[in-house]
């Protein structure tokens, strides 16, 4: 149950460690979006525009469900007011290099994580050690959900929040290709990360820095965060933001419950001891 005596290392060698994880991951990254460059074309036509045609999947599910609720037919989308024009020479050469470079980070997240795992371990008890694989694979599983929720309920309520918000008929809505693009990558990596927040938690837990306490103090705080940012990211219907707020709310709450879990084993082992 000891643990290793990091003392054994330089800080230097710490750093030299870091630099390694850094590099390697780089190249992990590189490496993925070469492989997302081959399928270019499918990414862009298909998964990047996606959410600019009525006929994208979360459009169709939610006047779906909007029907099945009794809802009136104002969440259902026929049409996508706007076009997506790009205005500088080097534009849509800069975005197909930074949309290769996003989804070969998401791609090598995984291998990121196994990185990251390497340099924290000396840290951790020898029990501990042996959770890798569980912990790259929760890390995973939760980073790659946030990215299709981001993907599927906050890029498409975003995209019809701000094409149909208008302050005027005579304004005509052209969106420029960087703006529609960093749109996409924030949304899409923001959710993968808050996704991680459990497991943020869970080692700040074990750090004495977070407790079950503090996270029940400021859940209220969190609640009123959430529907905030639901209700901005969305469009003025009930539907649209208790569909966005709702798994927020559930990651916060899966965070406290871990915290407590974290809490309970620690002051078990100091029994023991």
């Amino acid at each position: 149950m000891a643990k290793k005596n990091t003392n054994e290392m330089s800080f230097l060698d710490h750093l030299e460690d870091l630099r390694w994880l850094l590099v390697r991951s780089t190249i992990a990254v590189i490496i993925m979006a070469i492989v997302t460059y081959f399928i270019s074309d499918y990414l862009f036509d298909t998964i990047i525009f996606g959410p600019t045609r009525p006929g994208f999947f979360t459009y169709v599910y939610f006047c779906e469900l909007s029907h099945s609720l009794g809802f009136a037919d104002s969440i259902c989308i026929t049409e996508m007011p706007f076009i997506i024009q790009n205005t500088q020479m080097e534009g849509q050469v800069n975005v197909f290099i930074w949309i290769c470079i996003l989804f070969g980070f998401i791609l090598s997240f995984p291998y990121i994580l196994w990185e990251v795992w390497k340099f924290i371990s000396p840290a951790l008890y020898q029990n501990e050690k042996k959770n890798a694989k569980v912990f790259i694979f929760f890390s995973s599983l939760l980073f790659f959900l946030g990215v299709i929720f981001g993907y599927f309920v906050v890029i498409p309520m975003s995209v019809n929040f701000v094409a149909t918000f208008t302050v005027s008929p005579t304004v005509i809505n052209q969106f420029t290709l960087d703006s529609y693009i960093g749109m996409v990558k924030t949304s899409v990596i923001a959710s993968g990360l808050f996704f991680e927040l459990p497991i943020i938690i869970y080692f700040l837990t074990k750090l004495g820095l977070v407790t079950p306490a503090f996270l029940r103090t400021y859940r209220k705080y969190a609640i009123v965060l959430v529907l905030i940012i639901a209700a901005i990211v969305t469009p003025p219907d009930v539907v649209s933001q208790t569909i966005v707020a709702i798994p927020m709310l559930l990651i916060y709450e899966a965070s406290i419950f871990l915290s407590v879990l974290v809490v309970k084993k620690e002051k078990g082992l100091a029994l023991k001891k």
